[in-house]
C-alpha cells in the first residue's frame, strides 16, 4: 500500500529470530503437554487400583491408607488438569504475540526457578483441662495427614494418629519442591478423619459374608456373597462414568475432612522455625474437628538455581593494581559466576576440584556492573565490577577476548541480578535444605500380613474364604502399580 514502509533486512531477521522463538517454545509446550497428560493417565490408573484397594480392606488402617491414597490421586489429577488448561491457554496467546515495537519493549525475562522446603511441621493443640489433665470423656482417635502443592507438584504426609493425650501433632518428614518460582505459593491442607465413624471396611464386612455364605449354603451363599463384593467395586464402573471425573461419593469406606488450611509464600522464607497461622473449617458438631490452636510451626528455606549452580563461567582477565613498566597488568582467570560472588580461578580444573580460588567479587543486586560493548569503536572490551565497601567504591576491571564474549558476560550478570531481585532473601545466604529420607511404605503395601496377602488370586467357584477378585491379571497389574507409586512417592 502506498505510504507503507517496506521491512528492511534488521526487521526481517528480527520477524525470522521472532517466529524461530515462537516455534521452538511451541515445540516445548507441546513436549509438556504430552508430558503432563501422561501423568494425568498415570494418576488415573493409580486412582482405580486404589479404588479397588479400599473396596478389598477389611482392617480399618488399611482402609484410611487407601483413601488417603484416593484423596491424593484426586489432587493430583485436578493439579494437572489445571496445568493443562494454562498450557493450552499459553500457546493461544503466544500466537498473539506481537512484536515490541509496536506495543512497547517488553521484559520478557523469566527468573531461575529454585527448590523450596517444608519440615519439622507441628500443630498445637488445644484440649479442654477435663480432657487432656484429668481424662475425662471418650477417647476418640482420628487419622490426620497434610497435603502441600505448589503449581501442579502435590506431596502428602505421613497419616498420622491423633488423641487427647497429644498436645501437638507432629509430621516428621519435610517435603522439598524442585521446581518452584519466586512468585510460588505453597498451600498446606490438613485432613482429618475420625476413626471411630461408621463406616463399612471391604464394602460388605467379611465376618457377616461368611456367615451369609455358610447360612444359605455354597451355591447360593457364594452368588450373594460375590454380588455384595461387586457392589462395593471400583467407582469409576458405576453408573458408566468417565474414568476423567473424580469417583463418586458411593466409594465405601472412611472420609478425610478438610479441618485446616494454609497458604505461605516467599515473604514467609526465613530460614527458621517459625509460626504461621491457619483458616479452620468446621466446628466442634463435626465428627473430623480437632481442637486445633489457630496456628501450624515449621522450618520454610529456598534454594534457588542461582544459589546452587554455574549460571556461567570462562576466561577473563582481570586487572592488576601494579604495573609491568608504564602498562597495567593483566592475570588471566577461569571465572565462574554462582551464588553472590564471581569466583576467580587459576585454572578450570581448580574449579571443577572446589580448590582455593585465587579471587573472588561480590555480585549482588548493589553490584553495579558496566560494559564498553555499546560503543562500537571500542577495541578493548571490558566489564567493570564496582561495589561499596565502608562508604567507599571499588572496582575491579575484567577484559574479554572479543565483543560478543563481553555480551555473553553481561547477559549472564544481568540475568544473575535480576534472580537476586526476584528470590530476595533466599539470596542473601545460602539456606540449608535436607533431602527427606525415605518414607516406610503405608500399612496397606507392607509386606507382612499385608493387604496383597488377602488378595490372593482365587477362582471364583472355590470354597476359600478369602477376599475374591474376579480378575486375577488386573490385580496382578494393579499390586504392581500400586507399588512402584508409593515407592516412587516416597
Amino acid at each position: 500500500m502506498p505510504g507503507e514502509r517496506i521491512p528492511d533486512m534488521d526487521d526481517r531477521l528480527w520477524i525470522l529470530e521472532d517466529l524461530n522463538m515462537l516455534y521452538i517454545r511451541q515445540i516445548a509446550l507441546s513436549l509438556e503437554d504430552s508430558d503432563i497428560q501422561k501423568k494425568i493417565d498415570y494418576e488415573i490408573r493409580m486412582r482405580d487400583g486404589t479404588c479397588k484397594l479400599l473396596a478389598a480392606c477389611t482392617q480399618r488402617e488399611q482402609a484410611l491408607e487407601a483413601s488417603k491414597g484416593l484423596l491424593t490421586c484426586n489432587a493430583r489429577i485436578m493439579a494437572y488438569m489445571s496445568e493443562l488448561q494454562k498450557m493450552k491457554e499459553a500457546q493461544v496467546m503466544q500466537k498473539m504475540v506481537r512484536r515490541p515495537s509496536d506495543s512497547g519493549l517488553l521484559d520478557d525475562r523469566v527468573p531461575c526457578k529454585g527448590k523450596v522446603a517444608i519440615s519439622d511441621l507441628r500443630i498445637p493443640l488445644m484440649w479442654k483441662d477435663t480432657e487432656h489433665f484429668k481424662n475425662k470423656g471418650d477417647l476418640h482417635r482420628y487419622a490426620v495427614f497434610c497435603l502441600l502443592q505448589i503449581g501442579a507438584e502435590i506431596y502428602d504426609t505421613e497419616m498420622v494418629m491423633v488423641d487427647k493425650t497429644l498436645t501437638d501433632i507432629c509430621f516428621e518428614n519435610g517435603v522439598v519442591f524442585n521446581d518452584a518460582s519466586p512468585d510460588f505459593e505453597m498451600k498446606v491442607e490438613i485432613y482429618s478423619c475420625c476413626t471411630e465413624d461408621d463406616f463399612v471396611v471391604g464394602g460388605t464386612p467379611k465376618k457377616l459374608a461368611s456367615k451369609l455364605s455358610s447360612s444359605l449354603g455354597r451355591s447360593s451363599g457364594r452368588k450373594v456373597r460375590s454380588a455384595l463384593d461387586a457392589a462395593g467395586g471400583s467407582p469409576v464402573s458405576n453408573g458408566g462414568s468417565s474414568p476423567i471425573l473424580l469417583p463418586s461419593p458411593t466409594v465405601c469406606g472412611p472420609k478425610y475432612h478438610l479441618l485446616a488450611y494454609m497458604t505461605v509464600t516467599l515473604s514467609s522464607v526465613q530460614d527458621s522455625f517459625r509460626t504461621h497461622d491457619l483458616t479452620i473449617l468446621g466446628n466442634e458438631e463435626c465428627s473430623f474437628w480437632l481442637p486445633l490452636y489457630g496456628s501450624m510451626c515449621c522450618r520454610l528455606a529456598a534454594q534457588p538455581i542461582c544459589m546452587t549452580q554455574q549460571m556461567m563461567s570462562g576466561f577473563l582477565n582481570l586487572q592488576e593494581q601494579q604495573l609491568v613498566g608504564n602498562d597495567l597488568k593483566w592475570t588471566k582467570l577461569y571465572c565462574v559466576l554462582t551464588g553472590t560472588h564471581l569466583v576467580c580461578y587459576r585454572t578450570p580444573e581448580e574449579a571443577n576440584t572446589k580448590a582455593e580460588p585465587a579471587f573472588t567479587i561480590a555480585v549482588n543486586k548493589e553490584t553495579s556492573i558496566r560494559s564498553t560493548d555499546k560503543d562500537l569503536k571500542c577495541t578493548d572490551h571490558r566489564i567493570s565490577i564496582t561495589n561499596r565497601y565502608g562508604g567507599e567504591n571499588v572496582t575491579h576491571i575484567l577484559r574479554s577476548e572479543s565483543r560478543e564474549e563481553v555480551k555473553r558476560w553481561m547477559g549472564a550478570f544481568r540475568q544473575h541480578r535480576y534472580d537476586i531481585s526476584q528470590w530476595k532473601q533466599c539470596c542473601d545466604e545460602l539456606m540449608r535444605i535436607e533431602m527427606p529420607p525415605p518414607r516406610k511404605p503405608p500399612a496397606m503395601l507392607s509386606k507382612q500380613g499385608s493387604l496383597y496377602h488377602e488378595m490372593a488370586p482365587t477362582h471364583p467357584s472355590s470354597s476359600c474364604e478369602g477376599l475374591l477378585l474376579q480378575d486375577n491379571a488386573v490385580s496382578a497389574e494393579i499390586r504392581a502399580l500400586l507399588s512402584s507409586y508409593y515407592s516412587d512417592s516416597y
